[in-house]
């Protein structure tokens, strides 16, 4: 069972789509978010969850005070699941933020954002390569605030971002069992240029 693990929407139970995702773990979440909310990087946040597959980061997000959530997915079935789930989210937090759920490709979706974010989840499936998930953190680049943080998950053994190549930098990164997460941020102005 995929919950929302805390705040105001806490105990929230999310469906997950039945197969083609690879939803993170509790377990994963709550370490994830703790780092989060201790960096001060959740409340008043404008979020974008790529892949969103349930949509559990984003809606994590809302539930911790999130200024607005934007839920990316392309699959039809996985798309009225999250807005089921951000129904119930919404219901739990009585006011909620915006909660948008989206129908689209990653880049499709980014060549019209509006942005700017300052949280940015990015958990793409096992079969996105390298090069699209560098396509995609490209795409996301000029959609970043200046001291946005970009979370990618993928499988410990799959390579990491190749953040330069998309106009980041990496920041750190955590593993967590056979779940790696690294964590990068927009190249400072100077440097981007």
């Amino acid at each position: 069972m995929t919950r929302i693990i805390s705040g105001s929407a806490g105990g929230t139970v999310l469906d997950v789509p039945p197969k083609g995702t690879r939803p993170t773990s509790e377990r994963v979440r709550e370490s994830l978010f703790g780092a989060l909310d201790a960096a001060g990087l959740v409340d008043g946040a404008r979020v974008v969850d790529l892949y969103a597959g349930s949509g559990a980061l984003g809606l994590e997000a809302a539930s911790r005070g999130a200024a607005s959530v934007d839920l990316v997915e392309h699959a039809p079935q996985a798309v009225a699941l999250i807005r089921r789930n951000a129904e119930r989210v919404a219901k739990a937090l009585g006011s909620p933020p915006p909660l948008r759920a989206h129908r689209a490709t990653v880049t499709g979706f980014l060549r019209d954002a509006a942005g700017p974010y300052d949280l940015v989840f990015v958990d793409p499936p096992y079969d996105v390569s390298d090069g699209d998930l560098t396509e995609a953190l490209t795409a996301l680049a000029p959609h970043l605030s200046p001291d946005a943080v970009v979370i990618v998950e993928r499988a410990k053994r799959s390579p990491g971002p190749r953040w330069i190549d998309a106009g980041l930098e990496p920041l750190r990164d955590r593993v967590y069992g056979d779940t790696a997460m690294w964590w990068g941020q927009p190249l400072p102005a100077s440097q981007s240029l």
